[in-house]
């Protein structure tokens, strides 16, 4: 877990760009990301295999820059002391 910590914070500014073009595209009409968790929120009605797997691989973007933005998060935390005494 370690290891996986240390790429994802070395290489945020990456996982960021994926997240904005892969993570979004196609943009027309709307991010197709945008338009997969819509059709989730309404019943995944229709949805086969392929559509959430295309989800996946749309989301997987955005799953990894959490994480990282989480990790970045405890490291900032644990480096400054909290204790006022």
């Amino acid at each position: 877990m370690n290891s996986l910590k240390t790429i994802l914070l070395k290489k945020i500014g990456f996982i960021a760009l994926v997240c904005a073009t892969l993570g979004l595209a196609p943009f027309h009409p709307e991010p197709h990301i945008w338009g997969k968790i819509k059709w989730i929120m309404g019943g995944a009605i229709g949805m086969k295999p392929m559509d959430w797997f295309d989800t996946l691989l749309h989301g997987a973007p955005f799953l990894l820059l959490v994480l990282a933005l989480i990790f970045k998060a405890l490291t900032l935390f644990d480096n400054k002391n909290l204790n006022p005494w």
